[in-house]
This record gives C-alpha cells, structure tokens and sequence, in this order.
C-alpha cells in the first residue's frame, strides 16, 4: 500500500508521548512535532492505532498561514483546489474500509487573534473541496447538526502553516465506544491513556484507582495491559455505577488487531471497531481516605483526585485532604509507582511532602487549566 502523510492530533503537552506511541509501529516516521501536532509517514504495513491520540487525519496538503487578516481566506481556497481531494478519499477507504464520503463538512482550528473566525475558514475551504468531489457541503455556522458523511476534514493553522487534513476513521479517536456514560470530572480518554503508560503497568500487576470516577483510567489500563488485576474504589454510588457499565461495554484487548491499513477488520481502540466484551475490573464504593485494601497491596495506582476543580472531595478528604495522600502510602507496595493529575505545583510539593519521589513531571493543557501529570516513586524504592 502506498505510504500515507498522516497527523495525529492530541491535548497539548502530549505531542511526545503520542510520537513515542506512534513509533512502536514498524516502518513509521515521524517527520514533525508541532502544536498538538504529530506529523508522521506509514506505510505498507500500516500502524497501530494511537491510544493517546485525539484523532488521526490523512494530510491532504498544506501551504503558509494566512496571517490575522481576512484577506488571506482566499488562499485557503486555493489550498483546497490545489489537493487531490478524490486521491485522499479513496486512500483513507483502503485504510479503514470506510464506505465513500456522502458530503463534506470542515472543522477549522487555528492560533492567535484573527480578524475572522472558524466559521469563515470553514465555509472558504468546504465548498472547493464539495465540488472537486461532486457532493455537498455543511456549513457548521448555523449551528445545524450535518447528517451522517462519513468522515470529516479539518485545516489547523498553527502561526507557521496551515494544514488540510481528512479523518481516517469515521468518528474521532477519543471518543471511546465504551464510555456510555460520562460524569463531571471524567477524563479525558487520550490523558488516561497517557498516564497508563507512563505508570508502565505490567503483566501480573496490580492497579489501583482510588477515585475511579466512571472507571477511564482502569479501562485504559487494561487495554494497554489485559494482564493486570484492576480495582476501583469511588465514594459516590452514581460513579460506580458508571465505571461498571463502561467497563462492561468496552472492547476486549487484542494485540493481533491493532493494526490499521493491513487489510484486517477495524482494530480494537478504533471507534466501531474490535469485539466487546466485559472487561475484568472490581469497582466498589469507598472511601479514599480509607480503603479496603491491606497495605502494600498495589503496585501501581492511577488517579486524577477531587481536588475540587469540577469534583469536590468527600467523606475523610472533605475534613482531612492530606488523608490522601497517608492512604496512598499506605497502600502502595515498595518499590511501586504512582501517577497522578495534579492542579498545581503546590499538590507536588504535597506529595514529595508525604515521601514520594517525582520521577516524571509534564504539563498539559486540559479544559482551560494547565494540570500536571506526576509519576511518584513510593518511599522506600
């Protein structure tokens, strides 16, 4: 097959993590890093797909960002009638197996202040790029939901260059079959996948999250790792609830099918692909300023904590937040390792207070805040 310019799309701050995952596949270069950008060439034996990934698009072409001022809007247009449109499209049907596109709708992102707005991107490069392929264009101004197409195209223009760019899959990456339902705090799938391989959990291991919320970073961890013993511990019986209904509507984990463009079914982490099944994680309502478990029972916890952003602390962490940090001690086994989202520096010193080591600090940008992901060594190792 030929070889495919591909850009994996992710939350900021996770570019390297994404280029680190993307290659793991063979034959994959990566030719770029950008603003939430990773640019990078597959070829015949295609790639696994991104689990940290917000979406992956074929690169249909690029040319110079416009600049802040209206009259660039044209050379967009241009942009769109230069790229082999058509030649993109059946691409992406050899990759994915994806039926043709019914229509074309474009999404635009771009940086700094303009003197126009996504809708006029949009509607400058929709239209060239319906007629080059005979099917009609959804402008997104209105606000109207477009009907089913198939797939979706997206120019980002980053303050260098802008990029046009065509959905592989049908739906975007981050959008988890398995999440059903979604609470305030939830996280964001890609970032739980992110911090499931920075715990690097192991064969045998044993998880723990002791905020599970609707249950991400557990099922993350387990189609990273269907190897590990998972439990999930939540103080509101509505997020354990949630985190038993997604774990039982995510995929099974299957190595052998993660590959995109070698012929085989949709892969397992591709939306609407992969087969289903119940995943095997305990969740059971809890404290965690108190948890059920004996000490040193995990190896490795995983958690993004109610420190009150969208979620407030309850029970024991309501009148005690350090109890957090005394049961995670408590619980985590020498030697064993834990990766946390943290709000601020303040929350790392706290941690390097109760005796853990950061051995990984990275900053990201996630719904307006800028929280750290922090990998803590247990005191001891």
């Amino acid at each position: 097959m030929t070889a495919a310019r591909l850009v994996a799309r992710c939350v900021r701050g996770l570019e390297t993590v994404v280029a680190a995952e993307i290659l793991q596949s063979d034959g994959v270069t990566v030719t770029r890093l950008g603003h939430r950008e990773v640019h990078f060439r597959a070829g015949a034996s295609g790639w696994r797909a991104a689990s940290t990934a917000d979406d992956v698009f074929l690169l249909a072409g690029a040319c110079p960002d416009i600049g802040p001022g209206r009259e660039g809007l044209g050379a967009l247009a241009e942009l769109a009638a230069a790229v082999d449109a058509l030649g993109v499209v059946r691409l992406r049907e050899r990759y994915t197996g994806g039926g043709a596109l019914t229509g074309v709708e474009v999404s635009a992102s771009f940086l700094g202040r303009r003197r126009f707005n996504r809708y006029d991107v949009e509607d400058a490069v929709g239209p060239v790029l319906a007629r080059r392929l005979g099917v009609g264009y959804h402008s997104r101004r209105s606000g109207a939901v477009p009907a089913a197409t198939g797939g979706g195209w997206r120019l980002a223009m980053d303050g260098v260059r802008a990029s046009l760019m065509l959905r592989v899959g049908e739906r975007p990456l981050h959008r988890r079959a398995y999440k059903g339902i979604t609470l305030p705090g939830s996280l964001h799938p890609p970032v739980a996948a992110a911090m499931a391989r920075l715990a690097g959990v192991q064969a045998g291991d044993t998880v723990l999250d002791p905020c599970c919320g609707a249950g991400t970073l557990l099922i993350e961890a387990y189609l990273q790792q269907p190897g590990s013993h998972l439990y999930g511990f939540d103080l509101s019986p509505a997020a354990v609830r949630a985190a038993r209904r997604n774990a039982a509507g995510a995929p099974a984990a299957d190595t052998d099918r993660l590959l995109i463009g070698d012929g085989s079914p949709p892969p397992v982490g591709w939306p609407g692909g992969g087969v289903r099944s119940a995943v095997p994680i305990s969740v059971e309502q809890a404290d965690a300023g108190r948890l059920p478990v004996p000490g040193g029972v995990a190896d490795r916890v995983l958690c993004n904590p109610p420190w009150g952003a969208q979620v407030g602390a309850g029970g024991t962490l309501a009148g005690d937040p350090s109890a957090w940090w005394r049961e995670l001690r408590r619980v985590l086994a020498p030697g064993g390792t834990a990766v946390l989202l943290l709000p601020g520096g303040g929350d790392i010193a706290t941690g390097i207070g109760h005796g853990f080591v950061p051995e990984h600090v990275q900053r990201i940008r996630l719904s307006g805040a800028q929280p750290y992901i922090v990998r803590f060594a247990a005191p001891g190792r």
